[in-house]
């Protein structure tokens, strides 16, 4: 696909030279197939307004009617879908992986739901019912909306790479599986015939994305506790890391995974530092337990998979605190976990979880992904598929400042990037002679109201949204300017 250039741009002695304010998009488009080359053509535009203005309605961000008509056709036309539209940050984030030097990244899996207001329920989708009185009389509300499971790939120090799977669907598609449900065993239904589906599909689309399965850990919170899922991965030969809610069957089927642990003795002690409910840093003290062991299949699947041979984790605060619940993490690994430090790199890495948690929120609340008034589900689709390389670019960047703040400013920014935050932001105290990236990140979120005091903690999403938004109007009206009265 054939990308737009820019024509202009300013060097730091007021010159003109080729680099563009927002060049990272061209990185997540230029794998993009489509069946008209205007189509890739018109996803880069809206990538580039969408990320100039970011949490905008679509008229908003379009600034015209014919633009903002565009978009609609975009977000309508039956040739597009959202694996035309990821295609592009898919192979981007293979790239990125491929160039982390052979070292281990975690894949993070989670669902998340898109809630809209719309009295036409077929035309979206629903989440749930939800009971509503009135007059005294029970009923129930049709909450329509969209759900959507996605998988983020990042490095173990939390640095989101991209997205490496994404399903969308609404529970339309799954009629009639609470009502076998209440027929048959749930563990007996057929995998395909449950939304639980979704994970092994992922599991497998990102494995094979990232052609590495051994460098991949897959984590997933207790939603993921399947055990097709532990089989899938045994043959792909890929980890995973979850969080279990099931008592398995283990060794030779007269015990099971917890009563195993219980008999286990405690291998030692690990403290960590987590929040109250006001807020406030405390610490917790875990007992840490660790097992190998031989885990079976539900009795009904016997005959389907065999059994597998993995580890379990448990770790378990000593003391019962008055101000917050209390930790218990039970984790099942196919990884080897052979002493304390081992169990306790798995602690760290299956905390990372919560990344994919940071970069919904992203993407409902800075790009407000639910507040779209677009009809259909098809449309919102679109839309969330653009959104979701706006919410990583968002992310990555916050990250980037936590995690590599000594890399060079190219890696984030152009020229013109840098020129600009050095002339509208002042330096505090000395200026560096070699700025490093965590020094623009920072200019960046002070662009977005970021104070930068002493005790401040590192920027957050936030600011950083609102700074890329300033920055990017700036880098316009400086562009336009230089087109009207030349340099």
């Amino acid at each position: 696909m054939k990308t737009r250039q820019r024509s202009c741009a300013i060097d730091r002695g007021g010159a003109m030279d080729g680099a563009e304010a927002d060049a990272w998009i061209d990185n997540e488009v230029v794998g993009c197939e489509f069946p008209d080359v205007r189509h890739g053509k018109r996803l880069r535009q809206l990538l580039e307004q969408l990320s100039s203005r970011v949490g905008a309605a679509t008229p908003w961000a379009c600034q015209d009617w014919a633009n903002t008509k565009a978009a609609y056709r975009f977000f309508g036309n039956d040739r597009i879908s959202e694996a035309n539209i990821l295609a592009g940050h898919f192979s981007s984030t293979r790239a990125r992986f491929a160039a982390e030097n052979d070292s281990p990244v975690l894949v993070l899996h989670d669902t998340t739901e898109f809630s809209y207001r719309h009295e036409d329920s077929a035309s979206i989708g629903i989440l749930n019912k939800i009971p509503a009185g009135h007059k005294g009389r029970s009923a129930l509300y049709t909450n329509c909306g969209i759900l959507m499971h996605s998988s983020l790939v990042i490095t173990r120090d939390g640095l989101p790479l991209g997205l490496a799977a994404i399903k969308f669907w609404s529970r339309n598609k799954f009629h009639g599986a609470n009502a076998l449900k209440r027929r048959i065993n749930p563990t007996r239904m057929p995998i395909e015939q449950k939304e639980s589906i979704r994970w092994l599909q992922n599991l497998r689309q990102s494995t094979e994305l990232l052609g590495d399965p051994r460098r991949c850990v897959h984590i997933g919170d207790r939603e993921s506790d399947i055990y097709e899922l532990f089989c899938l991965a045994q043959e792909l030969d890929t980890h995973f890391l979850v969080r279990t809610c099931v008592d398995r069957l283990a060794e030779e089927g007269a015990t099971t995974v917890v009563a195993q642990m219980k008999e286990s003795e405690v291998r030692g002690l690990h403290s960590l530092q987590v929040r109250n409910e006001q807020g406030e840093m405390t610490t917790a003290v875990l007992e840490l337990r660790f097992r190998t062991m031989v885990v079976r299949p539900p009795i009904s699947k016997q005959k389907q998979y065999s059994e597998l041979v993995l580890t379990a984790i448990h770790a378990t605060e000593i003391d019962d605190p008055k101000d917050r619940e209390r930790i218990e993490w039970k984790l099942l690994t196919s990884l080897p976990v052979r002493s304390c430090l081992d169990a306790i790199e798995k602690l760290e890495w299956y905390s990372q979880r919560w990344k994919i948690e940071t970069f919904h929120k992203i993407l409902k609340s800075g790009c407000r992904a639910e507040e779209a008034k677009l009809r259909t589900a098809e449309r919102l689709v679109n839309l969330i598929a653009i959104l979701t390389i706006l919410s990583w670019r968002i992310f990555w960047i916050t990250m980037l400042n936590r995690t590599r703040s000594d890399a060079a400013p190219k890696e984030a920014f152009t020229d013109l990037d840098q020129y600009l935050l050095d002339e509208l932001v002042p330096n505090k105290g000395t200026t560096p002679s070699a700025p490093s990236l965590s020094h623009y990140i920072i200019k960046l979120a002070r662009l977005g109201g970021y104070l930068a005091r002493a005790h401040d903690p590192p920027p957050g999403n936030t600011v950083i949204w609102r700074g890329m938004s300033r920055l990017t109007d700036i880098e316009l009206g400086i562009m336009i300017g230089v087109q009207l009265v030349g340099n």
